[in-house]
C-alpha cells in the first residue's frame, strides 16, 4: 500500500517512474542519482537480478524499465521476454556494455523499446528514456543508420553474419566460453544439464564452421577480447 501511495504522489507531481535492473550497485546508484535530479523523472526501485525484478515490478508498477543485459542468473534478454509475457506494453530500455551490432537487433526482436551502450554519455540515457516514454524507439545514430541501410539496401552479409546466426541461448553459451567457463560451470550458471550445454556447443561449432572444441574456445575468447576493445 505504501509503495502504491508513493507512486501516486510521484504521478501527481508530474514525474514518470523508472525502475533499474543491473547487477552493479555503483551503476544503479549512479543512474538513480542522475535520474532523481530531473524534474520529470524519479527512480522508484531497483533490482540486481531477474526474479527480484519481476517481483518488484508487480509492486512498483513503473512507467519504464532500464535493464542491463548482463545479470547474474537469467540475463537481461531472458528478463525482457518474461516481462513481455506479463507486461506487453511496459517500456524497456536495454543498457549494455556489449556490442550493439550483435545485441541491439536481438533486443528489438525481443520487443525492447531501445538499446544504449554503457559507454554512451550519461545524458544519452535521459534522452533515451524520454524518447521511449514519448512513444519512440531509441538506438544510437550509428546503429539506426546501419539498420536503415540494411532495410533499404537489403544487406544480407551484415544481417546474417555468423555470430548473428546464433540463437540467444547459443550466444549466451558462446559468451561464457569466451570468459573461460568450462562446460559444467556453464551448465550450473544457466541451470541446464551438461548434455544440453554440449548440444549448444555443437550447434555453435556448426554455425561458426569450427571443427573442434579448441577452435570454439579460441574464437570465443578472441571475440570477447575484440568486443571489449571495440
Amino acid at each position: 500500500m505504501a509503495a502504491t501511495n508513493a507512486q501516486e504522489q510521484l504521478r501527481r507531481a508530474g514525474k514518470r517512474t523508472v525502475f533499474v535492473v543491473d547487477d552493479h550497485p555503483l551503476l544503479r546508484q549512479g543512474l538513480a542519482l542522475l535520474i532523481n535530479q530531473q524534474q520529470d523523472l524519479e527512480v522508484c526501485g531497483e533490482a540486481e537480478e531477474a526474479q527480484a525484478a519481476m517481483r518488484a515490478i508487480a509492486r512498483k508498477k513503473p512507467d519504464i524499465l532500464i535493464v542491463d543485459i548482463s545479470l547474474n542468473g537469467p540475463d537481461g534478454l531472458d528478463l525482457l521476454k518474461a516481462i513481455r509475457g506479463s507486461y506487453p506494453d511496459l517500456p524497456v530500455l536495454i543498457l549494455s556494455m556489449h556490442d550493439e551490432a550483435i545485441y541491439a537487433e536481438r533486443a528489438l526482436r525481443a520487443r525492447a523499446n531501445g538499446y544504449i551502450m554503457k559507454q554512451e554519455a550519461t545524458e544519452k540515457v535521459l534522452v533515451a528514456v524520454r524518447r521511449i516514454l514519448g512513444g519512440e524507439v531509441y538506438l544510437s545514430d550509428r546503429m539506426a543508420n546501419k539498420m536503415l541501410q540494411q532495410y533499404i539496401g537489403g544487406s544480407p552479409a551484415a544481417l546474417q553474419s555468423r555470430i548473428s546466426s546464433l540463437s540467444d541461448r547459443e550466444l549466451e553459451v558462446f559468451c561464457l566460453i569466451g570468459e573461460g567457463r568450462g562446460t559444467r560451470e556453464i551448465a550450473e550458471e544457466l541451470h541446464l544439464s551438461v548434455k544440453t550445454v554440449e548440444t549448444y556447443q555443437a550447434h555453435i561449432k556448426e554455425k561458426l564452421f569450427l571443427h573442434s572444441g579448441r577452435e570454439l574456445i579460441q574464437h570465443a575468447i578472441q571475440w570477447k577480447i575484440d568486443e571489449k576493445a571495440g
